[in-house]
């Protein structure tokens, strides 16, 4: 079957797509790597990666600079991860800048963040510096205490509704309360009786002022009262007669020690 000049045309244009398009990927992923740009390298060491891999992007103030070069274990407890920075950023990260391990949005890939230094740090950040790691929060301890939160609310949820369902049901001390109208019944006779028993006092009082007032008007006991009263004035004024010449002595020592 030969070939038409058509044919040949079509398949000469979906050659020429496929590679323009080849030639744009090619591109792009490489200005997302840093391939066709002037770099820098600095690292950072921590305990744990967190799921790090090798070309996840670095972020600085919110703008992918550079990716993650390599990751290697150094010992048993601390790994290094080596970035590759864009030129353009070397200026604005300082020598106390913090390297931290985050994520791309709430499910997306890790990434490397990069935190600005303090406000008096001038010196910018050379090729090859170790920059500061904050290391990551350990996701399985934090899921286990979570998990024991949950496994005690679950057990302190199950006691209430026990208990609960006891009230609902009549039993202890406090569902005998609830529930019971006799008890209820025998409450309130109980407040009833109280209340009656407050009002005989308050009346009891009443009469007893009334008596105390009748026996200081008696001519029989008039003389007795009159002799409280003339008892507690001579105590009251002999109270303020010592208050006087107590404060006549002050007085005195005050104009002394004036005059000397």
């Amino acid at each position: 079957m030969r070939t038409t000049s058509s044919q040949k045309i079509r398949i000469g244009l979906f050659t020429l797509i496929g590679f323009v398009i080849l030639v744009l990927a090619v591109f792009f992923i490489g200005n997302q790597k840093s391939l066709f740009s002037s770099t820098f390298r600095v690292y950072g060491t921590f305990k744990n990666v967190n799921g790090l891999t090798v070309g996840n992007n670095v972020r600085f103030a919110g703008i992918n600079v550079g990716v993650v070069e390599a990751i290697n274990i150094v010992t048993d407890s601390s790994v290094r991860v080596d970035l590759s920075l864009n030129n353009s950023v070397k200026k604005f990260i300082k020598k106390d800048s913090k390297l931290s391990i985050g994520s791309d949005g709430l499910m997306g890939d890790k990434l490397i963040v990069i935190a600005p230094g303090g406000v008096s740090s001038t010196q910018e950040v050379s090729e090859g510096n170790e920059l500061t790691s904050v290391n990551p929060m350990d996701i399985d301890k934090v899921m286990n205490k979570l998990t024991k939160v949950a496994d005690n609310a679950a057990e302190l949820t199950e006691g209430l509704a026990a208990i609960v369902n006891k009230v609902n049901r009549g039993q202890g001390s406090i569902g005998r309360l609830l529930n019971s109208d006799k008890i209820a019944r025998d409450l309130e006779g109980t407040v009833q009786q109280a209340k009656t028993t407050m009002k005989g006092v308050h009346s009891t009082t009443a009469t007893l002022n009334e008596d105390l007032k009748a026996a200081q008007s008696n001519f029989l006991l008039k003389g007795f009262f009159n002799k409280k009263k003339k008892a507690a004035k001579a105590k009251q004024d002999s109270i303020r007669k010592v208050q006087e010449a107590a404060q006549k002595a002050k007085e005195k020592s005050a104009k002394e020690k004036a005059k000397d």
